[in-house]
């Protein structure tokens, strides 16, 4: 069950990420989706969903390969 959790927490950045990546993909085509008044928010909201998504992963990933001493000396807490 805690896996399953894990996972859904996880799918929900990533999906994030990825609708982040489809609105910066259709600004560049010049298509403005319904509720975004102009093509330049759609983009800065599109490359705010792609690096909160990305980054919770990365931090995601960065803290459990912390707890298995996974990491360099760079990376480890002081």
């Amino acid at each position: 069950m805690g896996r399953l959790i894990a996972f859904i927490i996880l799918l929900i950045p990533g999906v994030m990420a990825a609708y982040g990546i489809k609105l910066m993909r259709d600004t560049l085509f010049n298509k403005l989706l319904e509720p975004y008044p102009a093509l330049w928010m759609q983009f800065t909201l599109g490359t705010l969903f792609t690096v909160i998504g990305i980054g919770f992963f990365a931090g995601f990933l960065l803290n459990r390969d912390r707890k298995k001493g996974n990491v360099s000396e760079r990376f480890q807490k002081r």
